[in-house]
């Protein structure tokens, strides 16, 4: 998911929250847009170490495909929106992915494929159609190359869509219906679904209600019974979770499909980023929905347990932010496996997480604003925004971790942020006459300055692929300060 769907507090009722699990198990996705990525193997043992028997992956990873191979975990391997208008034309297209991307990892691979999700969100609104006349073909077509593969009783399709596909024309469930612009192309799908054995796939995130509307409620973001609740009709809605899945369901039964299976493919609470995104709520929100799940309870209209997948497994540092600085905040764990805080997954009693083994690191030294610079110097506002611009800086920011430094403290985590993402480089740390290299650790309080894990990207050939980057971005950076545009 790039972009998050959103509910006002008018319609909070169309916002779904969801964890991950099902009769199966618990799932979590599996997001690999990282600068330093935990290797394949460590992420699979983390998996299997905290019990999570089904994985989502975004794309036909091959790394994460070879290394999920014999681990008898479930897998829905996804295909990027960016590949949808070839999949749509071009009916060889679709059976060469299948091939390459299914079935050589299916027959000889020992991977447990169960899904193909065709596509990520693609009907979001704020895509402005974009996908619109490319994601049904492209359905259709990996549907018929699953079948032709032999495949298809085994792997099924599916379409991830944001709960914005839906509304309600009254703010309570019992009026959901499809989305008024997309409800035919909807009605298609789903019969096309239905008609092939194939679940319908939901994200839904209650934090993003909190995040676009100042008024909505955080009460009825989780599940401690706000009050009041919802009355609809006798039914009683005291989450938005509950409220917004069956308004889902209300649109399912009104176009005649009310027994076709869900998934909840995203449902999670970030921990950094922005005021309401840190680890009390994340684990407020993450360990009430697997009570739920624990105890079978379902929602008024879909009583059981929900099949859904947690968002997400890992913190990645190279997503889009364009939602929100929360993007790169949303996973159970830290960047480098470590744990955030304690959560029971239903398969362990002492409710704490695995975190990841083995994990190598940088050297411990940190990039920080000397201590004799000015802040009154010319060159530090350009080189905290410059660096910021080329590494992560959304811990930075009103009620983040990081949120209590001073000046200097931002422009020092700026600097190691940009010198850590390249590798501890010296030459990353040559911020003009402002910035040196320490081996005392700057970390205070929740802001940790972090040390980049060492990855198989940190070989010979990927460093000098590095050094070029950072020499041409040290050539920006003069001439950005020379110029004085920021």
């Amino acid at each position: 998911m790039d972009c998050r769907g959103f509910v006002s507090f008018g319609a909070v009722w169309l916002l779904l929250l969801g964890l991950v699990v099902s009769v199966g198990g618990i799932g979590a996705n599996w997001g690999t847009q990282a600068t330093h990525p935990l290797p394949p193997a460590t992420v699979v043992t983390m998996l299997k170490d905290n019990r999570i028997q089904k994985v989502k992956l975004f794309d036909a990873d091959s790394g994460a495909l070879q290394a999920l191979a014999k681990s008898g975990i479930e897998v829905m391997v996804g295909i990027p929106n960016d590949m949808l208008y070839s999949l749509a034309n071009n009916v060889a297209a679709a059976q060469n992915w299948v091939a390459k991307n299914v079935s050589a990892y299916v027959s000889s691979g020992g991977v447990d494929i169960r899904y193909v999700a065709v596509g990520n969100e693609p009907f979001l609104s704020t895509l402005n159609g974009t996908y619109l006349t490319t994601t049904f073909p492209a359905l259709q077509n990996i549907q018929a190359a699953l079948v032709s593969a032999g495949l298809g009783s085994q792997v099924k399709v599916t379409v991830p869509l944001n709960a914005d596909v839906y509304e309600s024309s009254t703010n309570l469930p019992s009026g959901g219906d499809f989305r008024s612009d997309i409800h035919d192309l909807m009605v298609e799908i789903v019969k096309f679904l239905s008609d092939n054995g194939c679940p319908f796939t939901v994200n839904i995130y209650p934090f993003i209600s909190l995040y676009n509307d100042p008024s909505f409620p955080v009460g009825y973001a989780f599940f401690d019974g706000y009050s009041p609740p919802l009355n609809d009709g006798g039914t009683t809605y005291d989450n938005v979770f509950d409220a917004n899945y069956d308004t889902l369901i209300w649109a399912l039964q009104k176009n005649g499909y009310p027994n076709i299976s869900i998934i909840v493919g995203e449902v999670g609470w970030p921990t950094d980023g922005d005021r309401n995104a840190n680890p009390t709520y994340a684990q407020k929100f993450n360990q009430g929905f697997m009570n739920r799940v624990m105890q079978g309870k379902g929602t008024p209209l879909r009583p059981g347990t929900i099949d859904a997948y947690l968002f997400s497994l890992i913190d990645e540092d190279a997503k889009s932010i364009q939602p929100g600085n929360f993007e790169r905040h949303w996973g159970i764990f830290n960047f480098d496996g470590t744990t955030k805080y304690e959560l029971n997954l239903g398969t362990m009693n002492s409710g704490a997480l695995v975190p990841g083994k083995g994990v190598h690191y940088l050297s411990k030294k940190w990039c920080i604003m000397s201590p004799s610079v000015n802040l009154d110097d010319s060159n530090l506002g350009p080189s905290v925004s410059y660096a910021c611009a080329h590494a992560d800086c959304t811990s930075l920011g009103y009620m983040t971790s990081c949120g209590d430094l001073d000046s200097g403290g931002n422009a020092s985590y700026a600097f190691n942020s940009y010198y850590q993402q390249f590798n501890q480089l010296d030459s990353a740390c040559k911020f003009p006459n402002i910035s040196t290299i320490t081996t005392s650790n700057p970390s205070t309080g929740n802001c940790t300055f972090k040390i980049m894990i060492a990855t198989t990207q940190t070989s010979d050939v990927m460093s000098r692929v590095l050094s070029v980057q950072h020499s041409v971005s040290l050539v920006l950076l003069a001439l950005t300060c020379l110029s004085g545009i920021f």
